[in-house]
């Protein structure tokens, strides 16, 4: 017996010898030996009929079972390669989304407001929210085009809320919200909403752990355009440029009141950011105290250091997160609650001295502060994320609300 590539036993044909033929029959056919055949007894079936009735038969069959996974390789091929560049029907990107009860009624007018409750229904009007990404628990990262009425900047906000929101026994409550600022570009994209970083799962992953809020994810971009020559806005109003402060505080603060179940008091309204946007988020819960009541920095510039801010010095200082700490703990309040992490091994060795030296300096009185230090710690925002589970994020959930009516 001789083995064929896929493995299965073959019948040997000796070449060049020929065997009695019936009458009739040419005798120019090859001949074929037959298997033993005992001298006596009834004649054997030939090799051919052998064939037909045991060779030929699972041949076919092979044949047909190589041909159907072939069928269905090419057809997960053709999936994945659908599933990839997203054309329906192997993704859902795109489709609408809707989070909770509609924002009001069927115009997206206000829902009715228990001027009691500590929860803010959506105030409406309803945004278009069109699904980015569909998470293993069925939630989704959906992202809107924000006409910011106040700071006239018009650009995208991704959001996203915790499976929590849709559970019945939260169907009245108001949750805190969470704006996530990435540092670098920050356009035209963030990139905090992408699942890759695990922000959204780590939070939901917290929250059964009892270390953190269900928060809701508001995700901005933090800039007008890119950096391509090293500019950036510092998340402020800087003069003759786009109220990129206005657009983070109030502007993103608007679109998640209209179309989600808030918390009326600041007690439900934080930030998080790396880098840049780790800068940005403790600038702006010191300079609006009355609307934010903590953040998580990573990584931060300490300092507004913007090449905008070139002739305007004193919009600079207004936005300096030393001057507005020392200006709050001067009126004694309201509290802050400051969460810092650095790495050890950030790009830049400043970060954390720097850091370091300005919770020193102004984490006292009102502005409360906590620092970790993350091993190995790198200036990125994969560092980031599994450090916030060490400390920050409780640290901010302590002192927040939610959910709550």
């Amino acid at each position: 017996m001789s083995y064929s590539p896929d493995g299965q036993h073959q019948p040997y044909r000796s070449e060049g010898q020929y065997r009695q033929q019936p009458y009739g029959t040419s005798y120019a056919q090859p001949y074929e030996p037959q298997q033993h055949q005992p001298p006596y007894g009834p004649p054997q079936p030939h090799y051919e009929e052998q064939e037909s009735e045991e060779t030929r038969r699972p041949r076919r069959g092979r044949r047909w079972l190589m041909a159907g996974v072939s069928f269905l390789a090419l057809a997960g091929i053709a999936a994945g390669v659908m599933w990839h560049f997203e054309i329906p029907p192997f993704t859902d990107k795109g489709k609408d989304v809707s989070f909770g009860k509609p924002a009001g009624g069927k115009d997206g007018a206000a829902a009715k407001q228990n001027p009691n409750a500590k929860a803010l229904m959506p105030t409406g009007p309803k945004a278009e929210f069109k699904n980015s990404m569909t998470l293993n628990d069925g939630t989704h990262v959906a992202v809107t085009v924000l006409d910011g009425k106040k700071s006239g900047f018009k650009g995208k906000v991704w959001v996203w809320a915790p499976k929590e929101y849709d559970d019945p026994k939260f169907a009245k409550s108001g949750f805190p919200v969470l704006i996530a600022l990435p540092g670098g570009a920050g356009y035209p994209s963030n990139y905090w909403m992408g699942t890759d970083l695990g922000l959204q799962t780590s939070i939901s992953k917290w929250y059964a752990e009892g270390k953190s809020k269900p928060f809701l994810l508001a995700m901005p971009v933090l800039n007008p355009s890119g950096d391509e020559k090293g500019i950036y806005w510092d998340g402020s109003d800087i003069p003759d440029q786009p109220k990129m402060g206005t657009w983070l505080t109030e502007d993103v603060p608007d679109l998640m009141k209209a179309n989600f179940r808030t918390i009326k008091s600041r007690d439900g309204w934080a930030f998080m950011g790396s880098s840049t946007g780790g800068f940005a988020s403790l600038k702006s819960v010191l300079k609006h105290p009355d609307k934010f009541k903590a953040a998580i920095c990573s990584g931060p510039d300490v300092v507004p250091d913007s090449p905008l801010w070139k002739g305007h010095e004193k919009e600079k200082s207004e936005n300096d997160p030393g001057t507005l700490a020392k200006a709050l703990i001067d009126r004694k309040g309201p509290e802050v609650y400051l969460a810092f992490q650095v790495g050890d091994n950030e790009n830049n060795k400043k970060t954390l001295p720097d850091v370091q030296k300005w919770i020193a300096t102004y984490g006292k009185g009102p502005v409360h502060t906590s620092m970790r230090v993350i091993p190995n710690g790198q200036h990125n925002a994969k560092t980031y994320v599994p450090g916030m589970g060490e400390g920050p994020i409780q640290f901010i959930s302590k002192v927040m609300e939610g959910p709550v009516e």
